[in-house]
Order: C-alpha cells, then structure tokens, then sequence
C-alpha cells in the first residue's frame, strides 16, 4: 500500500493545486468508501468550502476547510486515505492552457516491477471514488482501483504515533526499542510509528544491517541510533526519486534475488503478519 512518501506526494499535489478553490459539488455516492456517511453527508458539509490545508502525518492524510459562506468557523476535516493503490488528481481550472489541461497526480506507484505490475491502461469510471468539483471547472479526484481507500469527516488521528520522518532520535529509541516484539513488527506499529509500511521497513532494516527478528528491546543505544538514521536517510531518498519502491533492496526482494552489498542469496519469511526479506550474512 502506499507508504509515508506516496501519501506525502498526493498531500501535495494538495497543497500545491487544490487549495482556496471553491466546492460547488461532491461525489460522495461510494458508500463504501465513504463509510459511515450516507450518500450526500460529505457533500452537505462540503459544498460551499474550500480546502485550506493540507496536512499529513505518516500515512493519514486530511484537510483542513474554510468556513461556509462569509463565516470564518473553520468546517469539518476532509479525511483521505488512498488504501492499497489510490492516487490524487487534481484538475486545472476550465481553460488554462498553461495546465494543458494535465491533471496533478500523486500517491501510489504506477509503472512496472517486482512489487507493482503495470497499471497504464485503460481507467474506468468506476475507479473515481471521490470527487469534488470546483467552481473554476476543475476537480479533485480519488481514484481507487482496488476501492480500499477511504474518505471521511473528522477522522480520528489519536492513535497514530509520531510521523516517521520527523520523529527525532530521542523519542525514536524510546518508542522502538521496547519490549519482545520483532523488530520489523514494531516499525510496522503506525501506534508506535506512523508511516513506516513493509517496503520501507525492509529497506530501512537492510540499511542498517539488522535482522527484522529480532526483539526490539534487545537493540542497544547506538543501534537504535543508527536505525533512526537509516530511516531519515530512507524516507528522504524515497521522497526525492518517487516512492518507496526506489529503495536499493528492494528490487532484490524475491525468490533468488542476492544482496546488492555482499551478493548472499536474499531469505524469506513472515515476520509482523507480513513477508519480509533480509540478507542472512549482513543482517545477523
């Protein structure tokens, strides 16, 4: 599923072409997408808002809306998760030919490899789960292949932990290096982290030469430490060239696949309710 740096590129394909635009209309009829609300709710307390911010905090996403009218009481939060494929798009305004009429996209992956087969062909519909229209004539859009997403009012963030990627390095050896929980499981822990997912723990693990077995708490002070900036240097890398699936592991991540460091045969198994890959000589 899309991971920290996926939701962060549709958080600001947000920010960067959705915010002040006047809702005029909402699509909010996939009631299970849209679960709880019935059919319409979302557009009753949308129509007439714009969308002022756009915030983020590990794979969460909301937005933040203006008050209704000439009133300045903030509306309700526009929680969007994109689930395991969902991607943003966001549309120019009707005639601006500097857009060429493109849409804004971001969020999961979509190309080719050994974790995301190709997904360029023809889109459905269907697919769009969600959409506000704008008075300018453009539109946010929510497409959901697989429709695992999910768009709510007010979404409740208290049992996320700290984001990943701004965690610092005190708090991040406090929370990750307790109890008997594998390692891997407890970076997969969005109540102790949030946003780490399967891809970026593995990278991150194999960075930082330690094996996702073991227990958290066995880890000492400088291996936490070297973790912590395993993960910054992996949120930061994923960030800059697209994704998580850019990480240097992950190719390597399949049956006969060999560690790109040392050239060991890659090893397999569950760990944290997910398939997990390591380098049995480097991560011991």
């Amino acid at each position: 599923m899309p991971e920290l740096p996926e939701v962060e590129s549709a958080r600001a394909v947000i920010e960067r072409s959705a915010l002040e635009r006047r809702i005029v209309s909402v699509d909010d009829t996939d009631s299970y997408e849209c679960r709880p609300h019935a059919p319409g709710e979302i557009a009753s307390a949308l129509v007439g808002r714009r969308l002022t911010a756009a915030r983020r905090r590990g794979k969460a996403m909301w937005c933040e809306t203006s008050g209704a009218g000439r009133s300045r009481t903030p509306g309700p939060l526009l929680g969007i998760h994109l689930g395991m494929a969902g991607r943003i798009l966001v549309s120019p305004a009707r005639g601006d030919e500097a857009g060429q009429r493109e849409a804004d996209t971001g969020g999961d992956y979509v190309g080719s490899g050994p974790e995301r087969p190709g997904d360029r062909g023809p889109q459905k519909p269907e697919w769009y789960r969600f959409t506000l229209e704008f008075d300018d004539g453009g539109s946010l859009r929510l497409f959901d292949k697989r429709r695992l997403g999910r768009v709510r009012l007010d979404p409740d963030l208290d049992a996320l932990g700290p984001d990943a990627g701004e965690v610092g390095v005190a708090d991040f050896r406090r929370l990750v290096g307790r109890g008997t929980a594998p390692l891997k499981a407890r970076l997969l822990d969005q109540g102790t982290l949030a946003g780490i997912g399967n891809l970026l723990a593995d990278e991150v693990l194999w960075q930082a030469r330690l094996d996702p077995r073991r227990p958290a708490g066995e880890l000492d002070h400088d291996e936490l430490t070297e973790l912590h900036a395993a993960l910054r240097s992996g949120v930061r890398r994923a960030l800059r060239l697209g994704g998580v699936h850019t990480g240097e592991v992950v190719a390597y991540r399949h049956a006969g696949g060999h560690c790109p460091r040392c050239g060991a045969e890659m090893q397999r198994a569950t760990v944290g309710g997910r398939t997990t890959w390591w380098c049995p000589q480097e991560q011991d």
